[in-house]
């Protein structure tokens, strides 16, 4: 199976390919969509494009999406709803299914803990991905919520197995 995780954001958005195989987990690309500047609809456009060409160069099987939290600034966490929806759009135009995970959720998946830093999270995204090269923190990010959305699959396929099963 080949996940792709995408890390939202209105200037960055961060994407990260992992190949799954059972338990195994490979790196297979990560970077980061820059929109520039110009007014909204413009980036937004650019980003959609962007991470059009990276699902049809990658051909992920399922993608999963980090969920926006809001904080003070109202307009701000608009923006980036706004980039959350072309995060959520482009695999939805690809016939993918969308998974979606809590900042906490994945941190404490990929770290331990669910208030970890950045340079924790990319840390433990090179000790589970050995010899990967981080195209930035939005690309780590990204690739956290790739292994995120992994372990928590494969959760879901083992109970439904032990369902029919049982």
């Amino acid at each position: 199976m080949r996940v792709i995780g995408i890390d939202p954001g209105l200037r960055n958005l961060g994407w990260g390919v992992l190949e799954v195989s059972g338990n195994r987990l490979a790196h297979v690309a990560n970077g980061v969509c820059k929109s520039g500047a110009g007014d909204l609809a413009d980036r937004l456009l650019s980003l959609h494009i962007q991470l059009s060409d990276v699902l049809t160069r990658f051909a992920p099987d399922t993608a999963a999406v980090e969920q926006t939290f809001v904080n003070k600034d109202g307009v701000a966490t608009l923006k980036l709803c706004q980039a959350r929806g072309i995060a959520m759009l482009v695999p939805a135009q690809f016939g993918l299914p969308v998974g979606e995970y809590a900042p906490n959720k994945v941190k404490k998946t990929v770290v331990g803990v669910g208030h970890a830093d950045k340079t924790q999270i990319a840390h433990m995204v090179k000790v589970q991905l050995p010899g990967v090269v981080l195209n930035g923190p939005d690309a780590a990010d990204a690739l956290a919520i790739a292994i995120c959305h992994a372990h928590h699959a494969r959760s879901a396929q083992v109970m439904a197995a032990q369902r029919v099963r049982a």
